[in-house]
């Protein structure tokens, strides 16, 4: 077995979990893949000092985290409108953009492992990586959030974090719980995240999909929770409340006709999501959106549409397909695969 052989052999597994790693640290899909080919380019140049102190896999978290903190000082931090400002109260007021703003991405699941990969690497790359969560790490210092994702997500004893970070047990554990106190406020009481059985939550998105594709905006109020948010990136407006949302899609070009919007379904930072199509006058349908529900016992709690067609491509999608059919088509009858169970 030739050295680079034996460096695939021993570090290629841990990439999708590295992914995930660093997509919690920054909050992009793209800059962790390249963040992730810099980890695995340090540790070839160093492979040969590498004396097995510790396991190949910590080794690599470290190179990984260290990538992170050195890139997070280069760069603000990716929010969500929400973290920005007030909802509008206006739903029917122009929006306004925020180009310059680093946004937030979704995390297609499909980068983290397939099917060839050890389910428990899977499991690892897929915790702790739900954009609620996401999100309000970005409200982290850069070295507060290694510490809660490599305590709390990865489970990592203080003394191994301590040493990673070059830092005292005792601060570790001190800047825990600072990190979990802060984290407790931007996210989203434990009620609102509570989930609904999966057949339950199944139905309930497929009647979302539904309602998007028939331009029932009535149908789509129903589903929402009473203090639904709707954020879309790259707009700074939002809105928050049941009311607000629906007459903001009651009010939507989209929804003047039925047809408009195909609904692919996706997997994006661990639950399920969809890739937006919209009809061109020609008639084909044009990459559009990546909106992610957050699905809660009361219903639809949280929307948050990613308005970026370069999305499409990292989820494996094309930016363009078909011909306008008479009206929408259920997903079965598009050769749309449903969620992964």
């Amino acid at each position: 077995m030739t050295v680079s052989e034996e460096f695939t052999s021993l570090t290629g597994r841990f990439r999708g979990e590295l992914l995930a790693h660093i997509y919690r640290m920054l909050g992009s899909a793209e800059e962790a893949e390249d963040l992730v080919q810099e980890t695995y380019l340090r540790a070839w140049r160093s492979f040969d000092r590498f004396e097995g102190r510790s396991s190949v896999r910590t080794w690599l978290y470290r190179i990984a985290t260290n990538v992170s903190l050195t890139a997070i000082e280069r760069r603000r931090r990716r929010p969500l409108p929400s973290g920005l400002g007030a909802p509008s109260d206006d739903p029917e007021a122009p929006l306004v953009a925020g180009p310059e703003v680093p946004w937030l991405q979704p995390l297609p699941d499909a980068l983290l492992g397939g099917e060839q990969e050890d389910p428990a690497t899977v499991a690892v790359s897929r915790a702790g990586i739900r954009l609620a969560f996401v999100a309000a790490l970005q409200y982290l210092s850069a070295r507060q959030r290694a510490v809660l994702i490599l305590r709390d997500v990865l489970g990592w004893p203080a003394a191994e974090v301590a040493e990673l970070l070059g830092t005292t047990t005792t601060a570790v554990n001190s800047g825990l719980r600072r990190a979990r106190a802060q984290l407790a406020r931007a996210l989203p009481a434990e009620n609102e995240l509570a989930e609904p059985a999966e057949q339950d939550r199944r139905a309930l998105l497929e009647r979302f999909a539904a309602a998007f594709e028939q331009a029932d905006a009535g149908a789509l109020a129903a589903l929402l929770a009473e203090d639904a948010a709707l954020e879309m990136p790259p707009l700074l407006t939002w809105f928050a409340g049941r009311q607000a949302v629906a007459r903001f899609f009651a009010a939507s070009p989209p929804f003047a006709e039925p047809g408009r919007l195909r609904l692919v379904p996706v997997m994006a930072n661990g639950q399920p999501a969809f890739a937006v199509y919209q009809r061109a006058p020609g008639g084909s349908y044009h990459a559009y959106a990546v909106t992610v529900p957050t699905v809660a016992t009361t219903g639809i709690a949280r929307i948050v549409t990613f308005f970026n067609p370069d999305l499409f491509g990292p989820f494996g999608l094309p930016r363009e397909y078909g011909a306008a059919a008479a009206g929408p088509a259920p997903a079965q009858e598009r050769g749309i695969p449903p969620w992964p169970r």
